[in-house]
Formats: structure tokens, C-alpha cells, sequence
């Protein structure tokens, strides 16, 4: 144990004294705050500096009429459709909309104009505002009067509320749930491939400069491999910890001298007596209903338990691969096989657990030991029953120390090859070795 921890601290030492880790690990959170800032700045003056676009538009239905925005005025006329590409054309319109004469019930034909494409916003605001004339004008014709229709519609809210086996209710919140899922999976999915990788190169690094050779003299290749793996991934959870750290304070204070708010300003200005007598108490009791129900303390234990697991049992596959080879270009043939589980698990995120977190497929991606560490940290932000975490857990456990075994057989004969190109058969090879 005294020579792993030797190892451990060698590793982590080494690398984070080195300028490439102190700049990387100082200049990365200044760039996050310093894009967000340049757009954030960019989108205000276009919004400041922005001239009003001028959208001509050529009714032959004479029944629709199209308010202006902020950022788009509509002009009527009877103009041509020639005329109306020439205005275009000659700069004097930023587009052109026509709409020719058709049936109500097929609505067909309308088509917009612009020397640029143009964005999904405006496309999307011309077509839900003609849709909603048109609606309106059958149902006039039908004989209802679409005031009556507008004002008998209901926005309705449903509270979610989880039941416990001991009947106990907790205020939930479906977004909430999502954006918690999505970003501490997509966390340990970057922290995986980045730091794994690094693993590897390590291995590469130390195998081709011989000093590995020197190594293994005084401790046993198990050992090294081992060490290896949680000297990098403290490395990587210390990097981790700064950028959170160093990334949320300039985000505060980039986004505080731009005049806006963080999500921290604006839960302290909920908390004010001010604030909340300002809104409706229904909404104010829900708000802080949903953050007492989120179990914190549990999600971030589960985090940080699926964090390292899911570190430490591909950070062997990763070590076992740089061992076998002797330039990053010949891992390639094998790092296929080992991404792709992580990508599968990044893909069913998406797909499966955020969207539906009690299917069968979400319960299998949350406890197969290579997709674990991902998908489940989905399901936990939703509520996950504790035999399944139990059962996930326990498999990812077991799915570490097996890939750690198998590695570790790779390891002990690959870290001292030189000269040759190991194919599957020969990894096989190894595994199957017994000495």
C-alpha cells in the first residue's frame, strides 16, 4: 500500500506542478465567463444598435394582418410579386411576404422572400400568427365567434407530488429533475473521456522513455497501474473543484457588470419579504417546495460516487490500452471498443432516462457497469427506488474490479513490450495468462 500511495503522489505531483496544468486550469474558467461575456455584450448592442426590418406584405385574401414587433414592421400594399423581389432586391424591404388567394382548408402556397435566410424565430412567428388567422376566419364562417373560443381556453397547472412507501408527499418539478440529470451526467462523461485519456497517454509516455522499466523493479506492475489511475483522477477532481469554483465567481461577476442576473441573485431576491408578498403565495409556497424536495445531500454523494467510480473502472481500460501500445496512433484499434459503451450511455441519456427514467431501458443503462455512472445520475435526479441504486452500485463495484483484474494482466506483459503491434488475439492472450 506504502508503494501505490508513493505512486499516487508521484503522479499527481508531477502534474500538477507543471505550467500546462496551471495554465490550464487558470486560463480555462477565464474563457467560459469571457465567451459568455462577448456574446452576451454582442446580443445587447444588436439589440440597442439593431435597425426596425421592414417586411412587405401582399394580401390577395384581404383578411390577414400582421402586428409588428420590436424587430420587424409589416407594410401592406397590392404590389406585385415582381415588384415586391425588386424591393428586396434593391435593399428598400428586408423581405417579402406573399400570400396568395386558397381555399381556408388548404391553406397552401404562401411563400416568404429575403436576399438572407431567414431565422427560425421569424418563420416561426409568420406562421403561427397567419395559422391563428385562419383559425379564426373558419371559425367565423362556421358560425362561432372566436372571442368565445379565446375566452373559454384554460392554461392549466399540474403539481407533481412523489408518494413514499410511508405515504410522506414531496413537491417536484419535472424541468428541475431534467436540468439536474442532464448536466452532472454530462459532467462525468466529460470527465471520463478527458482524464482517461490522459491516463493512457501517461502510460504511452513513461512505456516509450523506458522509465517504466526502472519502475517495475521495485514494485509490481499491478501496483504501478493502480497508482497511475487515482493520482491522475486527483488531479483531474482537483482541476474539477477550482473550475467550479473560479468559473461560477467570474460568471457572477461578468454577468453582474452586464446588468444581468445569476440564478443566485434572483433566489435571494425570492427570499426577500418584498419579493414574495409581490407574487402570488401559491406560487411563492411551490417555488420553495420543489428546492426543500431535492435531496442534495444524496445527490451529490451519488455523484461523486459514480464520478470516481466510473473514472476508476475506464481509467483501467485506458491505462491497459497505453500499455499495450507505443504511439497514441496504434490505440485507436482499441479504444472503439471502450468508447463506445460511453457514448451508448450519452445517447440513452438523451433518448431514454431523462425522457422516461422508470423504463426498462433507463433501469438496464443505470445499472450495466459501463453505462452506470451516466445514466443513472439521470434517474436520481428524478428519484430512483434504493434497490436499484443498491443493485447499480454494487454492479459498478464489481465492474471496477473485474476491468481492473483484466487490466492488470494486459498491463503486467504489455508495459514491457517493445517492438511489436498487439492485435485482440494477443490482448486475449494476455488476459488468459495466469502468471
Amino acid at each position: 500500500m506504502d508503494k501505490i500511495w508513493l505512486v499516487i503522489q508521484r503522479e499527481y505531483l508531477a502534474r500538477v506542478k507543471k505550467k500546462s496544468f496551471l495554465l490550464a486550469t487558470l486560463i480555462t474558467p477565464l474563457i467560459f465567463p469571457a465567451i459568455m461575456g462577448v456574446f452576451v455584450w454582442i446580443s445587447l448592442e444588436d439589440k440597442s444598435s439593431q435597425a426596425l426590418r421592414i417586411i412587405e406584405v401582399v394580401d390577395e385574401n384581404k383578411m390577414f394582418f400582421l402586428e409588428s414587433s420590436e424587430q420587424y414592421a409589416f407594410s401592406f400594399s397590392d404590389t406585385n410579386l415582381e415588384e415586391g423581389k425588386k424591393m428586396v432586391l434593391d435593399g428598400n424591404r428586408y423581405g417579402f411576404l406573399y400570400i396568395p388567394e386558397f381555399n381556408l382548408e388548404d391553406p397552401s402556397g404562401i411563400v416568404f422572400y429575403g436576399e438572407d435566410n431567414p431565422s427560425i424565430n421569424l418563420i416561426s412567428y409568420l406562421e403561427n400568427n397567419l395559422g391563428k388567422k385562419i383559425e379564426e376566419q373558419r371559425l367565423f364562417e362556421s358560425g362561432i365567434d372566436p372571442k368565445i373560443i379565446n375566452e373559454v381556453r384554460t392554461r392549466v397547472g399540474i403539481k407533481s407530488i412523489t408518494l413514499d412507501d410511508q405515504g410522506e408527499e414531496t413537491v417536484n418539478d419535472a424541468t428541475v429533475n431534467y436540468a439536474l440529470g442532464f448536466l452532472t451526467g454530462i459532467l462525468i462523461y466529460i470527465f471520463i473521456f478527458v482524464y482517461g485519456n490522459q491516463i493512457m497517454q501517461g502510460v504511452i509516455e513513461e512505456k516509450s522513455s523506458r522509465i517504466v522499466e526502472i519502475l517495475v523493479s521495485s514494485l509490481k506492475p499491478f501496483q504501478l497501474m493502480l497508482g497511475k489511475i487515482v493520482g491522475i483522477g486527483a488531479v483531474g477532481l482537483t482541476q474539477f473543484l477550482i473550475w467550479v469554483l473560479l468559473i461560477g465567481t467570474l460568471s457572477t461577476i461578468v454577468i453582474g457588470y452586464l446588468g444581468m442576473q445569476m440564478p443566485q441573485q434572483t433566489a435571494m431576491e425570492m427570499a426577500n419579504p418584498e419579493f414574495t408578498n409581490s407574487m402570488p403565495q401559491s406560487d411563492v409556497s411551490e417555488i420553495l417546495q420543489v428546492i426543500s424536495g431535492i435531496d442534495f445531500l444524496g445527490l451529490v454523494l451519488s455523484f461523486l460516487f459514480y464520478f470516481l467510480g466510473g473514472y476508476l473502472l475506464y481509467g483501467a481500460l485506458f491505462a491497459a490500452i497505453g500499455s499495450a501500445v507505443e504511439a497514441p496512433s496504434e490505440a485507436q484499434q482499441f479504444m472503439f471498443p471502450v468508447t463506445i459503451p460511453l457514448i451508448v450511455a450519452y445517447m440513452g441519456l438523451f433518448v431514454f432516462v431523462l425522457n422516461d427514467p422508470d423504463s426498462n431501458t433507463s433501469f438496464w443503462l443505470s445499472v450495466i457497469p459501463l453505462t452506470s455512472p451516466i445514466a443513472m445520475m439521470g434517474r436520481i435526479s428524478y428519484g430512483v427506488p434504493w434497490t436499484d441504486l443498491a443493485l447499480s452500485m454494487s454492479l459498478l463495484i464489481g465492474g471496477f474490479l473485474f476491468t481492473t483484474w483484466m487490466a492488470g494482466k494486459i498491463y503486467r506483459i504489455g508495459i514491457l513490450m517493445h517492438g511489436t503491434k498487439p492485435s485482440y488475439k494477443v490482448l486475449w492472450k494476455w488476459i488468459r495468462t495466469s502468471q
